[in-house]
């Protein structure tokens, strides 16, 4: 076994490990991800941050989910990378570009009075509707109309008239492995609180219940705003914080907080 030093970060409640993936051998990552991620056994977290060089941008990120997954991209997560470059001095630009699976990102890094990150806007691109209308997706537990959106990852967004007591774990986990998504997707349970703002939680694929879902945020926001039900900028109120979410051009802007835990070193 090998010592590998370990971060623990999250974004509104969203945690991850982040490690620097540049000598271990892509194979073990996933196990490594379970490994990490599990909450009685290892650090703890909802994914696994993997930093690496990146050809095409200043860094690259990967994420696993808790399952060992691979996930195209994260928006808590992207936030909680650009804090750690910037904090650890790998990169100096208040403006650092992030290669992923989604593409690359662009964030602008907000810096609080003691010189290190407080929150990062994210652009992350365009959010894609992947139908003309919402869907109505048979479940053992009934017909639920489903808005599906791409904003790097699959979304399925399902207005509701009580975030505080649907049922999230049952109804999330039969509509994250319904037979319309090819490769599962994020379902998030939205409610209009007012003009512009919108409660959510999310059912994020291969993790389960989680405090905040920065992409699932972008693809509720766009979802609600572009069907009239909210206007931009759109707060999502989650329960692990809150993140603004803005439209600029054909582009999604996400803001929101990045926060270090703690380091420690483990045995892998």
């Amino acid at each position: 076994m090998s010592q590998l030093r370990v971060t623990k970060m999250h974004g509104a409640g969203n945690d991850f490990v982040l490690i620097d993936g540049r000598d271990i051998a892509e194979e073990r990552l996933p196990e490594i991800a379970r490994r990490l991620c599990d909450r009685h056994f290892g650090v703890g977290a909802d994914g696994l941050l993997v930093i690496s060089d990146s050809s095409c941008a200043d860094i690259k990120m990967r994420i696993f989910n808790s399952d060992g997954s691979e996930a195209q991209m994260c928006g808590n997560g992207i936030r909680c990378v650009g804090k750690y470059i910037y904090d650890n001095h790998l990169n100096t630009s208040l403006h650092p570009t992030v290669e992923t699976l989604a593409g690359n990102k662009t964030l602008a890094l907000h810096i609080g009075i003691d010189g290190k990150v407080e929150r990062v806007t994210v652009d992350m691109g365009e959010a894609v509707m992947l139908s003309d209308s919402a869907v109505a997706l048979t479940t053992e537990s009934g017909i639920f109309n489903v808005i599906p959106v791409s904003t790097g990852n699959p979304h399925g967004v399902v207005e509701v008239s009580d975030t505080e007591t649907f049922e999230v774990a049952k109804i999330g986990s039969q509509l994250e492995s319904h037979p319309f998504w090819p490769n599962k997707a994020n379902i998030e349970f939205v409610m209009v609180e007012a003009p512009d703002t919108i409660c959510q939680r999310t059912w994020e694929r291969g993790v389960g219940e989680t405090l905040a879902c920065g992409t699932g945020a972008c693809a509720a926001a766009f979802a609600m705003a572009t069907s009239g039900r909210v206007n931009w900028p759109v707060k999502v109120v989650l329960p692990g914080g809150t993140l603004i979410i803005d439209k600029k051009d054909r582009h999604i802007l996400m803001t929101g907080p990045a926060r270090f835990v703690f380091e420690t070193a483990v045995s892998v």
